[in-house]
């Protein structure tokens, strides 16, 4: 099936808070172009549409047509300019999500390589906590956990203990 080893911690991790949450008989509207991820969940019995790979910052409309029961959005939110009228433009009930959060000693993300590749915001845990309320969200559970990197340095000696990805489970009020 896939790795519980580096490095795909964070694909175990996530696939046990999905599978705490959500029923296989739920269907998944799965922001991004499919993706290692969400291959992972077809291949768990999930029922996954992904987004086309539109601007969702420009283009919402993927998320008001979907008849989706849950949208999932697992490391995408940095990357958008404007996370809060996706918030509000989502009809399905039920969110999971999962972000990187911001590490007071690295800077943000920016590929050198990649001008899409970028973090837009990397948020600490309150400020995803306020969005979510703010855009009518209710979050009944969320975990915060590392995910080290196999290189040698300060920086990844500090991911090593410092959680690095924090995820939610939410349902609109």
């Amino acid at each position: 099936m896939y790795e519980t080893t580096f490095p795909n911690k964070r694909f175990r991790h996530t696939l046990e808070f999905l599978k705490k949450h959500v029923s296989t008989s739920e269907t998944i509207l799965d922001l991004g172009v499919p993706n290692p991820f969400s291959e992972i969940m077809l291949q768990n019995g999930y029922q996954v549409q992904n987004t086309s790979g539109e601007d969702l910052d420009n283009d919402q409309s993927a998320l008001q047509s979907s008849n989706a029961t849950v949208v999932t959005a697992f490391e995408i939110f940095e990357h958008l300019l404007n996370p809060y009228t996706i918030l509000q433009s989502m009809k399905a009930d039920k969110l999971v999500l999962s972000i990187p959060m911001r590490l007071w000693f690295a800077p943000a993300y920016r590929s050198k390589t990649d001008p899409w590749d970028r973090h837009y915001h990397e948020f600490e845990d309150w400020q995803l906590d306020w969005l979510l309320e703010k855009t009518g969200w209710t979050i009944l559970d969320r975990q915060k956990f590392t995910n080290p990197v196999k290189k040698i340095g300060w920086r990844p000696l500090l991911r090593r203990f410092t959680p690095r990805y924090y995820i939610i489970y939410a349902e609109r009020r």
